[in-house]
């Protein structure tokens, strides 16, 4: 079933601090991925059809941030026991098939999505340099549907607005996606 939620930038919301392993094994907290300009949080999953969707424009669309001085980073918080194509090792070559320049972290007690009341996968969230939720939405325009040359690429003008002025004016979309499986 497919989940929509509702976008909200909440200035007032800080981005709440992790310290999470990623797929090489390091540890990784929001200060080790956050960007001089801005920071992506995206909670997302090896099987979910929304995230199969989007992942490679996901990719190539952090590839860009990071060279504006974004960092990136993607949390994967859904029950592996039972989702077992969203254990570590699954994690780890889904990080390997698209290509992730960016760490793939897991939260294994959801604590993490939990604080972030992250809701679906995928679910997009993007903070100022001050940490300040600017962005909640959807990627992009195409959704689950292939991209063409009218998508707007939602999410990538918002920090790249967010990166210039510390704000974002855009209009937000919701995500549509699975729900977080939660224990």
């Amino acid at each position: 079933m497919a989940l929509l939620h509702t976008p909200k930038k909440d200035e007032t919301l800080t981005a709440p601090d992790f310290k999470l392993k990623n797929i090489d094994g390091a540890m990784h907290s929001y200060e080790d991925i956050k960007g001089e300009k801005g920071t992506v949080i995206a909670f997302i999953c090896n099987h979910c059809p929304y995230v199969h969707a989007i992942i490679d424009r996901l990719v190539e669309d952090a590839k860009k941030l990071q060279k504006h001085g974004i960092g990136f980073a993607c949390i994967m918080s859904n029950d592996a026991e039972n989702y077992p194509e969203d254990n570590f090792e699954n994690m780890q070559a889904f990080a390997k098939e698209h290509d992730f320049s960016f760490p793939y972290l897991i939260d294994e007690t959801q604590e993490i999505a939990k604080a972030y009341d992250a809701i679906c996968t995928p679910d997009i969230f993007g903070f100022n340099a001050d940490d300040k939720l600017q962005y909640r939405g959807r990627l992009d325009s195409a959704g689950a549907n292939p991209a063409d040359e009218t998508t707007d690429k939602e999410l990538v003008n918002a920090m790249l607005d967010i990166a210039k002025t510390g704000k974002s004016s855009a209009e937000q979309f919701s995500s549509m996606g699975c729900s977080i499986k939660w224990k």
